[in-house]
């Protein structure tokens, strides 16, 4: 199996593992029942750290396109702002990681990620949920510091702590026939 058809069918895997964690973990967020937490993003930021910025991007996109219609409702509004949300993170992992690929520096692009992500998402939440949910925007405001932002912290937070801990060990399997440089 030549190194592009090997990255190829493990990009493919992440996408799929990403998939099933997405369907069996779904833990509604208590104070928004309509945010949900899942696991669905720890293979995507496996894939920007063993991968890079652009392929962890890319298995969010597919990620993100397959989850809108698996879970139907409001399919641009799920996609979007999922996208916008793992997306950052993936970006932020794969480039500051890339750069500099040491445990310091894995939990620095990791937080850094949540940070920015929390921060997106207000502006995001501000946007497009008035839109959504037919709310005022004085609403959505409302919900910055009770809802959007600890649902944000909670989500890549949690999604963060987990895939460094288990990245390592991933990493292992990903570099198997030599698709990841050293």
């Amino acid at each position: 199996m030549n190194n592009n058809t090997a990255k190829l069918t493990k990009l493919g895997i992440m996408v799929a593992v990403s998939l099933v964690l997405l369907m069996i973990v779904r833990i509604p967020f208590p104070p928004a029942p309509f945010l949900v937490y899942d696991p669905a993003d720890i293979p995507i930021y496996i894939t920007a750290f063993a991968f890079g910025p652009i392929e962890g991007l890319l298995v969010t996109f597919v990620v993100c396109v397959i989850q809108a219609f698996m879970l139907g409702g409001d399919l641009f509004y799920g996609f979007i702002m999922h996208f916008v949300a793992t997306g950052i993170v993936a970006v932020i992992i794969g480039v500051m990681y890339r750069k500099n690929k040491t445990r310091k520096m894995a939990i620095s692009a990791l937080v850094t990620g949540v940070i920015v992500t929390t921060a997106i998402m207000c502006v995001m939440n501000l946007l497009v949920t008035p839109h959504y949910m037919g709310a005022p925007v004085e609403a959505v405001v409302a919900m910055i510091p009770t809802v959007i932002i600890p649902f944000n912290l909670l989500k890549a937070g949690l999604n963060s702590l987990v895939t460094f801990l288990v990245y390592k060990r991933i990493s292992v399997l990903l570099r198997r026939e030599s698709v990841i440089q050293q």
